[in-house]
């Protein structure tokens, strides 16, 4: 590994002039929150949940996210059918494995997504990402549970295997797509005392993702440009309430000067 700079400004930028769609159906905790993130990197959220219309409108998006935080059999049906869509279309589809590990439903849902949709980066943490390997590992409702593997190969050979981007949060990310390999080291301990930071995360690769065909390097810089807004948002808040709200302000000034003196990158 040796450390790099990404462009993440550049792909910011090309976010602001392009205003991507990205069409969510995603959990409801933290809805509000996702649509936020993508609104302040410079994108056009929008929640279509319904059955009826997730086909209808994963056609006019840039990129789909779909993320598994408050399962039903339902949401997962839509789920299908606007995967499907953006697939005949052509734009990036993100699954988010959330909670993958915690019960059987979820292990079945994610597995069905994964078989009947073309995902093209599936993020989750240590645990979520394991059991999507299939490794016999459990996660703690939403929270990783404890995995004895080396996560770097399991990702590595998850991403292969799929033919896809797999992202693994955490201390420090892994984004790879099985030949490149980035380590994102940036981010702040205060992310884990606030819901959503993952569900957000999984929101701004899809905001990136949607205007840079570079799949890997698009979640590599999203997770960049979110964990340094991170970084300076804990350094003026007192607790997790200001730091939430200090995180969108952070992400929406972002500059040029602050993404590349802050960010720390390694590459393979």
């Amino acid at each position: 590994m040796h450390k790099i700079k990404l462009d993440v400004y550049r792909l910011l930028e090309k976010i602001k002039a392009a205003k991507p769609v990205v069409h969510h159906l995603t959990n409801w905790v933290t809805i509000y929150d996702c649509a936020n993130i993508v609104k302040v990197l410079g994108g056009s959220p929008i929640m279509a949940h319904a059955k009826e219309e997730a086909a209808e409108m994963a056609a006019i998006a840039s990129s789909l996210v779909l993320n598994i935080g408050t399962l039903t059999p339902g949401l997962v049906e839509a789920m299908k059918r606007a995967g499907k869509s953006a697939n005949a279309k052509g734009i990036p589809v993100i699954l988010d494995a959330c909670g993958t590990g915690s019960t059987q439903l979820r292990d079945k849902k994610s597995a069905e997504l994964l078989n009947r949709v073309k995902i093209s980066i599936i993020k989750g943490n240590a645990s979520e990402i394991a059991r999507v390997s299939g490794e016999d590992v459990k996660t703690r409702g939403v929270d990783s549970g404890q995995v004895n593997k080396n996560m770097l190969r399991l990702a590595q050979g998850l991403a292969r295997k799929r033919k896809c981007t797999v992202v693994v949060t955490g201390k420090e990310d892994i984004v790879t797509d099985g030949k490149k390999t980035y380590i994102i080291k940036n981010g702040h301990p205060m992310m884990t005392h606030i819901v959503g930071t993952g569900c957000m995360a999984a929101s701004a690769i899809g905001t990136f993702a949607a205007v840079e065909k570079d799949l890997s390097y698009a979640a590599a810089a999203a997770l960049t440009a979110f964990e340094i807004a991170a970084e300076c948002s804990a350094r003026s808040s007192a607790g997790p309430g200001t730091f939430k709200e200090n995180l969108f302000d952070r992400i929406f000034n972002l500059d040029k000067r602050t993404i590349d003196k802050m960010q720390k990158v390694e590459a393979s």
